[in-house]
């Protein structure tokens, strides 16, 4: 890295602004989503819904085997275009007990 130009600085500069936002944006949303949920009087976890999607399975009742890091991105493009089966073998989840949701803590505790 001898010869490094100015517009090379500021490409990494904005590849680790790109890199930081996105890493972000989930939590970002998480609390813009509760602060409006909490001013139009809603329950700020679930928006009064009384569930909450497992965080394992993301709500599905079941996890690829593999864990949570193993996954096959043409498995899940062809599963969202509407493809019957993959050859990913599925487990249910452990957590949730195959539902794909929890109560609200939150809700229930006002109940």
């Amino acid at each position: 890295m001898e010869n490094i130009t100015a517009s090379e600085i500021a490409g990494f500069g904005v590849g680790t602004l790109l890199l930081c936002a996105t890493i972000a944006a989930p939590r970002v949303d998480t609390f813009i989503s509760a602060s409006q949920r909490s001013s139009l009087g809603m329950c700020t976890k679930c928006g009064d819904l009384k569930l909450i999607a497992c965080s394992t399975c993301r709500g599905v009742g079941s996890v690829k085997e593999g864990g949570l890091i193993g996954f096959n991105f043409v498995d899940d493009i062809y599963q969202s275009l509407g493809g019957d089966e993959s050859g990913v073998k599925t487990t249910p989840c452990t957590k949730c007990r195959a539902r794909g949701h929890f109560r609200c803590p939150n809700c229930s505790k006002s109940q």
